[in-house]
């Protein structure tokens, strides 16, 4: 099995350098069916442990025989305006218009085989092209930071923005942390809000992508990275170390975004929904005129669009798989220990595989069952995330042994409290019930309702049961009930009532 390094060599000889099979078999030592079968591959998902990747069969090229057209149609090009030369889509629908009955390429070959021999026309001046002219179709890349609440906490995120500087369109997603997840599930999110991919995407030479800079300016990609724009098809560009402001597009567009977007600091309740309002304000934000063309951003924008490659057929998986330890307890760490989770009780002292997002953290069983899923933790400092209700579970069918087996320490005061106590025989049950109420609802209602019954005193089922409905059930009231005809009004019961407590006390049946 060949490298990611190695695989994205081929393509790059194939899609970026124009080369044939039989020249990258020859240049490379691999045999024909290997080297076919990395150029043709489409998806570069990543899988989980237990799946098998079945490739499919090789395909042989079949763009030979229209090279020569279509490079007489790019040089033709150099004598005219951009906006009127070929753009990879106009060469694709022009082949089938003028060989109806012998083409039969697919669009990412067409396509490639332009963005690369235009590479190869432009060479010498490229650099210059990029910088002054910037081609449609290429966008920047750079994270940002912001602040944000969501369900009334404050965390101090990041944003990914991603700048078109030909048209100066930009589109942005807001996380809490700044992350390979975050940079592709970002990067997806606008590929599919937009309907295409960037031909060329510039980056920094951050570590989630570039994991060394050699002497010649060459870079090693990590293998997430390579499986990423190979499935994409997008050619990547980077920055010289410390010149960021090669990407000065994007640079500034990630302040325009925060303050044009992100002032006042937004409050919301699902980031997840608010991401998806961000795409549709940053498309609003393109109708107006380009700061230093006297054309509506839209227009240019058009041109962006025509020059971007198609989406592939599935998206990118952009989760990492992982595994982790857990120890006595039911927990695991991540963030070189600063992040504690919890796993279930049944998984204690084993060796678990977790799925890791931008924004969850998923627990796997050996099964590959999920059956803990946490919202991930951010930030440089101690945090915990524990989901109790299956401790709960387990406390119930053992209750003496809470107090032995260090959970009942690490439980929140109230519910420590409330069931510090009650004593054995009544744990059980109220164990059992705390974690029904959490399926119901949550963990958190749960304690509350506790922390009620600790307060009153009561250590039954039903009260706390009672308590919990009492504390969450829209619309329960308790109003006097109608008094039926004919019963005397209260002020007339009183005296009654006093005479037979009186009398009831003095045969010493009321026991105070």
């Amino acid at each position: 099995m060949l490298t990611m390094t190695q695989i994205n060599t081929i393509r790059t000889l194939y899609y970026g350098q124009g080369k044939t099979v039989a020249e990258i078999v020859r240049e490379t030592g691999k045999d024909r069916k290997t080297i076919e079968k990395y150029i043709f591959k489409e998806s570069f998902n990543n899988v989980l442990p237990d799946q098998v990747a079945i490739a499919g069969p090789g395909r042989p090229n079949k763009l030979n025989k229209f090279t020569l057209t279509i490079d007489t149609w790019l040089q033709e090009d150099l004598k005219y305006k951009k906006k009127q030369r070929h753009t990879g889509k106009r060469v694709f629908n022009r082949l089938k218009e003028e060989f109806p009955d012998t083409f039969d390429c697919g669009y990412k070959t067409v396509s490639n085989y332009v963005t690369a021999m235009r590479k190869e026309l432009y060479k010498g001046y490229n650099n210059c092209y990029v910088k002054l002219t910037h081609i449609p179709g290429e966008a920047q890349v750079d994270f940002g930071a912001a602040e944000f609440y969501e369900t009334g906490k404050l965390y101090d995120g990041k944003y990914l923005a991603v700048s078109f500087p030909h048209s100066n369109q930009g589109y942005m997603q807001l996380f809490k942390g700044e992350n390979q997840e975050c940079l592709f599930e970002g990067l997806i999110a606008i590929f599919t809000y937009i309907g295409g991919v960037p031909a060329r995407l510039w980056f920094d030479n951050t570590t989630t992508i570039v994991t060394s800079i050699l002497k010649a300016g060459e870079r090693i990609l990590t293998d997430d990275f390579i499986r990423f724009k190979n499935h994409y098809m997008f050619e990547s560009v980077f920055c010289n170390a410390g010149k960021g402001n090669e990407k000065g597009n994007v640079e500034n567009k990630v302040g325009y975004l925060r303050r044009n977007l992100l002032v006042p600091v937004p409050s919301f309740e699902s980031l997840e929904e608010y991401n998806s309002l961000l795409l549709d304000e940053c498309q609003k934000d393109g109708n107006r005129n380009h700061y230093a063309k006297d054309e509506n951003m839209q227009i240019l924008y058009e041109d962006d669009v025509k020059s971007m490659i198609p989406l592939p057929k599935e998206p990118f998986n952009s989760c990492k798989f992982d595994r982790v330890k857990v120890d006595s307890y039911g927990r695991f760490t991540l963030n070189k220990g600063l992040h504690e989770y919890s796993a279930v009780p049944k998984l204690a002292g084993e060796h678990i595989a977790i799925i890791l997002t931008a924004n969850k953290v998923r627990v796997l069983d050996g099964n590959l069952k999920e059956v803990v899923i946490h919202d991930r933790l951010y930030g440089g400092i101690r945090q915990k995330s524990i989901k109790w209700l299956p401790f709960l579970n387990q406390l119930a069918a053992k209750p003496n042994a809470i107090k032995y087996s260090g959970i009942m320490e690490t439980l929140p005061d109230p519910l420590k409290e409330y069931l510090g106590k009650s004593t054995n025989a009544e744990k059980s049950a109220l164990l059992r019930t705390l974690a029904k109420i959490g399926e119901e609802s949550s963990f958190e209602k749960a304690v509350a309702a506790a922390a009620e019954a600790s307060k009153i005193g009561t250590f039954d089922p039903d009260s706390l049961r009672t308590i919990y409905t009492y504390q969450n059930v829209d619309g329960l009231n308790f109003a006097d009930a109608l008094v039926p005809k004919g019963i005397p009004p209260m002020e007339k019961l009183i005296p009654v009532v006093d005479a037979f407590d009186a009398y009831l006390n003095k045969r010493g049946d009321i026991r105070c």
